[in-house]
């Protein structure tokens, strides 16, 4: 195919763009969790604006210009009221994607999946309208590499188990489907680009080669496209990637992650030499009270020693 030079869908501002567009969202949600997607409806777009303990900016060494940027710096998630068609029918759900440049707090992805839990969809019973929760599945994309696994794409699923019989269950319970929740989790770094399947496909297109610029904020893709769906979002970054507005956002988060880096390694090797400082620390203490203990040893013996003399004297 010919050169596509896109912007890079791994920044907050241009994937704003993808998920914006329903029928975008509706093939990625369709595509990550390999269940057909009836319909799917986003609600308003969830921001997180990241705010850093005033202590930890205080001693980064950083302009306040550059701290404001990082206050500034948002974390984006994204909700879709989806149904989707599973072999036990339809099933409305609550689709929570995450997105996450840099290896980020796992508190704040707990508490709002906690936030999450509460969210309630009002039916219709008998005339009368009633709430009830709703099953959630959480995408999360990681633009950092897990220690543990390098698989691109993980799903970690539920299954059902008696616990006396030790069999499996092959069955769904309404209240337990909305007190557990499947996740999906992208490594990004891990994306090879292949284009075997359709996941990997649609994967190919946040693979984090081919830049053209020293920022990675516009690549190029290279490969050939067969799905009306790939094109359509190529030529929605292609578009995104021209608009000037768009790069200038992209610049300014850019900056706002660089500086927010920064300010984390800052912070990590501080913590690293006070550990070390505390632990040798921890081993002076331990050799002083070996010391004291063998001067106590010489002083008991010592003793014995003057008792056993005065004995002899006596």
């Amino acid at each position: 195919m010919n050169k596509v030079f896109i912007a890079n869908p791994i920044f907050d501002t241009v994937f704003k763009h993808l998920m914006e567009n329903n029928r975008v969202a509706r093939y990625f949600v369709e595509t990550i969790i390999n269940q057909p997607v009836e319909s799917i409806s986003v609600t308003p777009q969830e921001f997180t604006y990241f705010k850093s303990s005033p202590q930890t900016l205080a001693e980064s060494g950083l302009t306040p210009d550059e701290i404001k940027k990082i206050e500034n710096l948002s974390i984006v998630r994204y909700d879709f009221v989806a149904i989707i068609r599973t072999p036990e029918g339809h099933k409305k759900v609550l689709i929570e994607i995450q997105k996450a440049r840099n290896v980020v707090d796992l508190m704040r992805f707990r508490t709002y999946l906690a936030e999450q839990y509460k969210r309630r969809d009002v039916i219709t019973v008998d005339g009368e309208q009633i709430e009830e929760p709703l099953p959630v599945i959480t995408i999360y994309l990681l633009g950092f590499k897990l220690p543990e696994t390098d698989a691109i794409a993980i799903h970690v699923s539920r299954t059902y188990h008696d616990m006396i019989a030790q069999t499996e269950l092959h069955v769904k319970s309404e209240f337990i489907e909305c007190l557990t929740h499947d996740s999906y989790i992208v490594q990004i770094p891990h994306i090879e680009g292949k284009t075997r399947t359709r996941l990997e496909k649609m994967l190919s297109v946040f693979e984090q080669k081919y830049f053209i610029d020293d920022k990675g904020i516009r690549k190029e893709y290279r490969y050939e496209v067969d799905d009306d769906n790939i094109r359509y979002i190529l030529e929605i970054l292609y578009h995104t990637g021209a608009d000037p507005q768009t790069q200038k956002d992209v610049e300014t988060e850019w900056w706002s992650s660089e500086l927010w880096e920064e300010v984390i390694v800052k912070r990590d090797k501080k913590i690293a030499m006070q550990k070390t400082a505390l632990e040798e620390k921890d081993k002076a203490l331990v050799e002083k009270n070996k010391a004291l203990v063998e001067k106590e040893k010489e002083n008991e013996e010592l003793k014995k020693q003057l008792s056993a003399l005065q004995k002899l004297i006596k």
